[in-house]
């Protein structure tokens, strides 16, 4: 299920895209906008400006800017960025892997298998897809 923080951050963004120029918006107008609380519009806005989907200017006429065109920022760095790995289970994780405990084989392991292809139809959908075609849609 996606968490609340990654459907502001792909709203927030959405917002930002939409707009014709690319400069500074506060904070409080993408909040208002959005209806989402501003102390965590911060906290989710400053991940996505440490991973560089985002650029900020301080002082007056200061606020968040995308660091790059909407057709260059796909959903799988959105994704990864604010909720983690795509996959649901860490055996099938290509960025965080990690053997699960309780499993002695993946080659035979039915879970494993399955979460193979969801990650697979996951991926696929969040590589093609952009920013640019969710403001399109």
């Amino acid at each position: 299920m996606l968490s609340k923080k990654t459907k502001y951050g792909i709203k927030a963004l959405t917002y930002l895209a939409k707009r014709k120029e690319n400069c500074p918006v506060q904070i409080s107008e993408i909040a208002g906008h959005e209806n989402i609380s501003i102390k965590f519009l911060e906290r989710i806005l400053l991940e996505l400006r440490k991973a560089g989907v985002l650029d900020s200017k301080k002082g007056k006429g200061g606020g968040y800017f995308l660091a790059r065109l909407p057709k260059d920022i796909p959903m799988t760095d959105i994704i990864r960025t604010l909720e983690g790995p795509i996959a649901m289970v860490p055996c099938v994780s290509l960025n965080f892997y990690k053997k699960c405990d309780d499993c002695k084989s993946e080659e035979v392991c039915a879970v494993n298998k399955l979460m193979i292809q969801v990650r697979d139809s996951s991926l696929q959908v969040f590589r093609n897809t952009s920013l640019q075609d969710l403001i399109n849609y």
